[in-house]
């Protein structure tokens, strides 16, 4: 009896056991299945955080970065560049955003030197309501076309100052031309001209037969123009270096212009007389037609005359 109760205890414990075992398996086994189910979540997560970022990217409109060039930025203590600008982009309202853009062309210290707004009207529908009323709809587009300049070490300041402006930027570039040499080319032409008129100076001093002054007045004149011409071209250039020209192009969603207005078709059947005052109208025409026919006819009675005699005469031929 002692032998069994202690073989029944140890099957006992074996059993207890096994069965602490298999728990501790399965809670292994649950844990492992948590670990990637967390990290997927946590990736899903990342996931669409990237994806709300994107999207809060993308609905945020138009970027610094879309506005930066190092053609608008470079600078260097020996040579001069001429620096342009041109962009297209989409606004709110055409109107609104030019007066924006003048304000911030002012407070950069610019100007602007053409502003041209237009509305181009892409179709036309027109509908009729009845009641001799008639209603056209119109789809336009506002575009406006601004040509700015501000001093060049503030070109692309100003563009990024009127990014709030844009809704869409379609195209947008940049370029910094070298004009050193032009410049140099003007500086030696004015020098040129300069020596050119003292030289005509001096001889007109020595004195000399009066054609040969003459001449050479003639020639000072010519050379006290060329060297106003240099002088002005030389100015020209060291403004288009001091001052970046920007074209910007702006335009808005096409818009629906409604209006109402007389159907003149529609007027015009409801006051037309009736089928019997028409039709009697028609017979009074047509009988003043056939009475003209009939004068006309009277005004070539010599004709008929001639006509009548040629008869007569031939019948009588024709009895003997």
């Amino acid at each position: 009896m002692q032998t069994r109760h202690m073989i029944r205890t140890a099957l006992c414990g074996l059993l207890l056991t096994g069965m602490i075992a298999c728990a501790k398996h399965e809670q292994a086994a649950d844990t492992a299945m948590e670990a990637p189910a967390a990290e997927s979540v946590a990736a899903a997560a990342a996931t669409d955080t990237g994806a709300e970022a994107k999207s809060v990217d993308q609905s945020s409109g138009v970027s610094q970065a879309q506005l930066t060039s190092s053609a608008a930025t470079y600078t260097d203590a020996q040579r001069k560049f001429i620096r342009t600008a041109q962009a297209k982009f989409r606004v709110k309202d055409v109107y609104q955003s030019a007066l924006a853009i003048e304000d911030a062309v002012a407070v950069q210290g610019g100007f602007v030197i053409k502003n041209d707004i237009a509305t181009n009207i892409d179709s036309v529908r027109k509908r009729s309501l009845g009641n001799g009323q008639l209603v056209e709809l119109a789809e336009y587009t506002v575009r406006g076309e601004l040509t700015v300049r501000v001093p060049s070490d503030k070109a692309q300041t100003f563009l990024r100052s009127i990014i709030g402006q844009m809704e869409f930027l379609d195209t947008r570039s940049f370029a910094a031309t070298d004009a050193q040499f032009a410049l140099l080319r003007e500086q030696l032409a004015y020098q040129r001209n300069q020596e050119a008129q003292q030289e005509l100076g001096e001889a007109n001093e020595e004195g000399g037969k009066l054609g040969q002054k003459a001449e050479v007045i003639s020639a000072r004149t010519d050379a006290r123009s060329g060297r106003h011409e240099a002088l002005i071209a030389q100015k020209e250039f060291e403004d288009r270096v001091a001052f970046a020209t920007l074209d910007l192009s702006l335009y808005q969603l096409p818009k629906l212009r409604r209006t109402e207005m007389a159907d003149m078709e529609a007027a015009v059947q409801q006051n037309s007389p009736g089928f019997f005052a028409r039709l009697g109208k028609s017979l009074s025409v047509g009988w003043y037609g056939v009475l003209e026919v009939c004068l006309q006819l009277v005004k070539l009675w010599p004709l008929w005359l001639l006509l009548a005699l040629v008869i007569v005469a031939v019948r009588r031929l024709r009895r003997r």
